[in-house]
Order: C-alpha cells, then sequence, then structure tokens
C-alpha cells in the first residue's frame, strides 16, 4: 500500500473544512426557521463524538496533554465567539435560535485562524495527528456552545413546564 503525499492530504484537510463550514452555514440558515429542541441541542456533539473513533489508528495518536490544550483551547477561545452571537426568542409558545448577522463571518474566521494555526503546527506534527488536535478542539468548542445553548433553552423553557415530545 502506498503512502499518500502529505501536501495532498493538506490541500484535502483544507478544502473538506470549508466544505464543512459552507454546510453547517447553510443547515444553521435553515435550522434557525424551525423550533429549538434538547435533542436539536445536543445532537450535533453527540453524533460528532463518533470521531474520536480515529484514535484508533496510531498514526493519528498523540500524548494526552496535547489533547487537553486543543480541548481547552477551543472551550475557552473558539466557543466564545458562537456564545456571544447565540440567542433564542420565543413565538407562538415555541423557542426559535434567532438568526445571527454576524455568524457566518465568525465560523469563516474560525476557519482561517484553523487554517493559520494548521500552517503552524503542521511543521511540528503530522497531518493525521494535526486533524486529530482540530477534531479535538472542534469537539471541546461544540460542546461548550451546545452546553450554553442549553442553559439557555432551561431558562426560557423550564424543564416542570415542558411538554413532552413524542
Amino acid at each position: 500500500m502506498g503512502s499518500i503525499n502529505p501536501s495532498l492530504l493538506h490541500i484535502g484537510s483544507t478544502v473538506g473544512a470549508v466544505i464543512m463550514a459552507l454546510m453547517v452555514i447553510f443547515i444553521r440558515l435553515k435550522a434557525s426557521a424551525r423550533p429549538v429542541t434538547i435533542r436539536k441541542i445536543w445532537i450535533p456533539p453527540l453524533g460528532m463524538s463518533t470521531g474520536f473513533a480515529m484514535f484508533v489508528v496510531p498514526e493519528v495518536r498523540f500524548p494526552l496533554w496535547w489533547a487537553a490544550i486543543a480541548f481547552l483551547v477551543g472551550w475557552f477561545i473558539f466557543a466564545y465567539p458562537l456564545i456571544r452571537t447565540t440567542s433564542f426568542e420565543q413565538r407562538d409558545g415555541q423557542v426559535f435560535a434567532q438568526r445571527s448577522k454576524s455568524f457566518a463571518f465568525i465560523l469563516l474566521g474560525l476557519l482561517l485562524v484553523r487554517t493559520l494555526l494548521h500552517e503552524f503546527i503542521n511543521r511540528y506534527v503530522s497531518v493525521p495527528q494535526s486533524g486529530g488536535l482540530f477534531f479535538i478542539l472542534a469537539f471541546g468548542m461544540i460542546v461548550h456552545w451546545r452546553l450554553f445553548m442549553y442553559k439557555r433553552y432551561n431558562v426560557i423553557v423550564p424543564p416542570e413546564t415542558r411538554i413532552p415530545q413524542s
């Protein structure tokens, strides 16, 4: 089995990140037209958690303290703009996410920062390892953001007032 050129992996991961960012923007714009539920808040991080299976492959592994730093950077730095631009409104007894004009710009800005950091990090770690690090960073970001959304949702719709959904 031949090896893949690292520069092709880098280009592929960058193009993949751009496509994913555009998909997230499109999905978020459509999602703001539908009511928010607890299930819709928690499904993205739960679905994303399956990505931890990549660490079965030895080439992706790195020291645990690297993972902790990546997670904390995602949690404390990258989640902040998403938290600042997320707000809810109640209409007709349901909760909706308000569209933020800056959401797309923030997401593209995060992508730019990721790309610049990727260039720096790839000098010191392999492409699979940097992919794993950025996955953990993104996971920390989305878990913090969704935890914030869950807490805000509970303020708007306290658990004792919810109607069970089927």
